[in-house]
């Protein structure tokens, strides 16, 4: 059984659901510390021709609370902003009147915790691509929370019973193969391929949100880029 852990983030890059969707079951690791200008809660789309943040303002973030303990700042008031920003920004986009509805739903959700909030994107947009990959909440496995880094990540693999664990290629120096090795798992890493498309008139700026993909792209197209990457 492959597996992936990754911490929620705000609309990720095409790499993420790469990910989610090369594993049988995906990890949403919610009960680790907030990461400050991370991609938990900011993704990058274009604006006028320049790539600009996104940003869901968060109430009393800090690196100190786990990502689960923090709410939405404001929440109805910035989602419209965001939901608002969006559509000026991709009204001319191609598949714009595709995904818009979707975005929607996502983005006005009453959701006021963060997790859950991300949690509910997160299979929104699995649905639109229909990846069909199982999604577990890390706080709901039972697991020692003194371990830290590989320790934890193996003990859910061996939790979950994975032979077969795929991380993004920027953990290369975080984990040892040997040692997962160690316990029957396989380690391997996930390196996207150049995903080149037409984003307007524009020259092509990379590693946007999926937003910027759904709203140039076919369901079709992404999901031919969905099998763009090599495992090492």
């Amino acid at each position: 059984m492959r597996l992936a852990i990754m911490q929620p983030y705000f609309f990720p890059y095409i790499g993420y659901w790469q990910l989610m969707n090369a594993v049988d079951k995906f990890v949403i690791y919610d009960d680790v510390n907030y990461i400050k200008r991370g991609w938990i809660n900011r993704n990058k789309i274009i604006e006028n021709k320049e790539e600009n943040y996104l940003i869901l303002p968060l109430h009393k973030s800090s690196q100190n609370k786990l990502i689960n303990e923090i709410n939405i700042f404001e929440p109805q008031k910035n989602k419209e902003k965001i939901y608002h920003r969006i559509c000026v920004a991709y009204k001319k986009a191609p598949y714009y009147k595709d995904v818009i509805y979707l975005l929607k739903e996502a983005i006005l959700n009453t959701e006021v915790n963060l997790v859950q909030y991300l949690t509910n994107i997160i299979k929104i947009v699995n649905e639109y691509l229909e990846i069909n990959t199982i999604l577990i909440v890390s706080s709901t496995l039972e697991k020692d929370n003194s371990k830290k880094g590989q320790e934890k990540i193996i003990e859910i693999c061996s939790q979950l019973k994975a032979d077969h664990y795929i991380n993004p290629i920027g953990g290369t120096n975080l984990y040892d193969k040997k040692e997962f090795e160690k316990y029957g798992i396989k380690l391997s890493f996930l390196k996207t391929e150049d995903i080149i498309y037409k984003q307007f008139d524009n020259e092509f700026i990379p590693n946007l949100s999926i937003i910027d993909v759904m709203m140039f792209n076919s369901k079709d197209d992404i999901n031919k880029m969905l099998d763009k990457f090599t495992l090492i």
